[in-house]
């Protein structure tokens, strides 16, 4: 490399090297192709296509996303964990990766509807879906309750349409 990239003081105090792309990019197809882009893959499946190979390579990244994933607070978080027994701690691990899981295949299915959004900007979205319950006072007996989703954003109008959460949510006049 460093054949490409030179190194040079910053002039400031302390100096400080500075990274420069100088005269030495001149000539630098021989060197490009030497050591620039190039990846060696190294794998126990002979019988896989160099398709296939790559493909697993590249998909390396998004369980590594995943496992960072448990340990967002504000999506599916492994933690805090209050248990101590060892089946405990299994069945808390279980129930954390089955909702990292679920999450992203809701993502998937929300994406397929044209709707691109991020495990944690869909958690957010569907979290902020409210219901408000209005209570009347009668004349006589107990008072009349009335529930209502809250306003809705469009991205929540559709991932409700997408789920098919207007089955869960209330009906004018049911109280």
């Amino acid at each position: 490399m460093s054949r490409v990239i030179t190194w040079q003081p910053s002039g400031g105090k302390p100096p400080r090297p500075a990274p420069g792309l100088g005269h030495r990019l001149r000539c630098p197809r021989r060197t490009g192709e030497e050591l620039l882009g190039n990846h060696v893959l190294i794998t126990s499946h002979d019988d896989w296509p160099t398709a296939e190979v790559i493909a697993g390579y590249r998909s390396q990244s998004e369980a590594e996303f995943s496992f960072r994933q448990l340990k967002d607070p504000h999506a599916v978080s492994f933690r805090p964990m209050h248990h101590w027994t060892e089946h405990n701690t299994c069945v808390h691990t279980f129930t954390c990766l089955l909702a990292l899981q679920l999450a992203h295949l809701m993502r998937l299915k929300a994406r397929r509807a044209g709707l691109d959004l991020s495990v944690r900007e869909l958690l957010g979205e569907l979290a902020a879906i409210g219901e408000t319950i209005l209570l009347y006072h009668a004349e006589r007996g107990r008072p009349r309750a009335h529930r209502i989703l809250t306003g809705n954003t469009p991205a929540q109008d559709k991932l409700s349409e997408i789920f098919g959460l207007a089955r869960y949510a209330p009906r004018r006049g049911h109280g």
